[in-house]
C-alpha cells in the first residue's frame, strides 16, 4: 500500500478505531484520528501507537480535537488532512444507554454523519475521497426475515437504530447525488478485549475472572435469552478497509453467520476457569449458580432489560467473505 495514503478515522480512541488505527498504519497510511477533547486523557487503546507512547510524541498517527456535533471543526479537519480514505466510527455506541439519550444519540449518530458528508463536499472532496460509515445489524431490531441480508428490510427498535438508519440513508444519498465512493458496512456485533466494560461480553468476560480471583462474588444481567451474531473486532475493521478498495461503492453485510445466547456466553466464560453454572428459577428470579460450590455468581435484573428487545439475529455471511476476499483470522 502506498505510503501517500492519508486517512481520517473519526473518534479513534475506542475498540474499532484502535484496531483500524493500527491496521492502516500496518498498510503505510498516515493516520489522522479525531477526537472528542476531555478532562482526562482518553487514549489508552491508542497509546501503543504514538511514536513515543511516554510523552505522546505523534509519529505517523496524528490526532486533532474536533466533535461530529461541531461542523465548523469538521470542514477545518478534512481542509487540512485532505485525507484519501475516511472511516466514521464516532457514534453514541450503547444501545440501552441511547433510550436514556435519545436526543444525543441522533445529534452525533445521525446528523453527525450528515455534517460529515457536507463537510467533504464543502472541501471538494466528493472525487478523490472514499467514506466508509459504519452501519449496524441494530438497523434490522425487529427483524422481518431470517437469515438477513443486505436486501433484508429495515425495522430499527432503538434510538440508537433509528439514529443509524438516518445515517445508512444520507450515506446513499450523498453517493447518488454526488458521485461520492462512500459505504455501509451493516455490521454485526463484534467483540475484543478492547471492548468497553459497560459493553455485555467484556462485563461478563470481566466479572467472571474477577469471580475466579476471589474478587467478586456475583453480578447482574438483562435478557439471558438474548441472541447475537458475535464477530472479531479485528476481523471487521480488515473489512471496512476492504470495502474502501473495491472498484464500486456497494453497502455490505458483515457477520459470522452464527447466533449464540448470552446465556451461552456465560456457561462457556465460566467453563475458560473451570467451574460449570447450572440455572435455576424463571424471569426476574433466574439465577446462575455454580456447580461445584453452591455459590449464586449470576442474577437478573430488570433494569438491564431494553424498553423494545430485538430478536435473534443472524445474517447470510458466506458471499461477503468471497467478495471481499476476506478469512476470518481471530476467531
Amino acid at each position: 500500500m502506498c505510503c501517500s495514503l492519508t486517512d481520517l478515522c473519526v473518534l479513534s480512541v475506542f475498540q474499532d478505531g484502535s484496531y483500524l488505527a493500527e491496521f492502516l498504519l500496518e498498510k503505510g497510511y498516515e493516520v489522522h484520528g479525531i477526537l472528542r477533547r476531555s478532562s482526562s486523557f482518553n487514549t489508552g487503546r491508542i497509546e501503543h501507537l504514538y511514536q513515543n507512547p511516554q510523552t505522546h510524541t505523534e509519529g505517523n498517527m496524528k490526532l486533532h480535537y474536533g466533535d461530529l456535533t461541531d461542523s465548523t471543526c469538521l470542514v477545518k479537519i478534512i481542509n487540512q488532512v485532505k485525507p484519501t480514505e475516511i472511516y466514521n466510527l464516532g457514534a453514541q455506541s450503547h444501545v440501552k444507554i441511547s433510550f436514556e439519550l435519545a436526543e444525543y444519540t441522533a445529534n452525533v449518530d445521525g446528523v453527525g454523519t450528515l455534517r460529515l458528508l457536507d463537510a467533504i463536499k464543502t472541501c471538494g472532496l466528493t472525487n478523490s475521497v472514499k467514506f466508509y460509515q459504519a452501519s449496524t445489524s441494530e438497523l434490522y431490531g425487529k427483524v422481518q426475515e431470517i437469515p438477513q441480508k443486505e436486501t433484508t428490510p429495515f425495522y430499527p427498535r432503538s434510538p440508537y437504530g433509528a439514529a443509524k438508519l438516518y445515517a445508512y440513508w444520507i450515506v446513499v444519498n450523498f453517493r447518488e447525488a454526488y458521485n461520492l465512493f462512500a459505504v455501509n458496512g451493516i455490521l454485526f456485533n463484534h467483540e475484543s478485549p478492547r471492548r468497553g466494560a459497560n459493553f455485555v461480553t467484556r462485563k461478563i468476560s470481566r466479572s467472571v475472572a474477577k469471580i475466579h480471583l476471589g474478587q467478586l462474588e456475583s453480578f447482574s444481567l438483562g435478557n439471558l435469552d438474548s441472541k447475537r451474531d458475535w464477530g472479531h473486532a479485528k476481523d471487521y475493521v480488515e473489512a471496512m478497509w476492504l470495502m474502501l478498495q473495491q472498484e464500486e461503492p456497494e453497502d455490505l453485510v458483515i457477520a459470522t453467520g452464527e447466533v449464540h445466547s448470552v446465556r451461552e456466553f456465560v456457561e462457556k466464560s465460566f467453563k475458560h476457569v473451570g467451574k460449570t453454572i447450572v440455572w435455576e428459577g424463571k424471569d426476574e428470579n433466574e439465577v446462575g449458580r455454580c456447580q461445584e460450590t453452591g455459590v449464586i455468581h449470576v442474577k437478573v435484573d430488570s433494569k438491564y432489560y431494553r424498553p423494545t428487545e430485538v430478536v435473534s439475529r443472524v445474517c447470510v455471511c458466506v458471499c461477503v467473505f468471497i467478495s471481499l476476499n476476506m478469512i476470518s483470522r481471530h476467531l
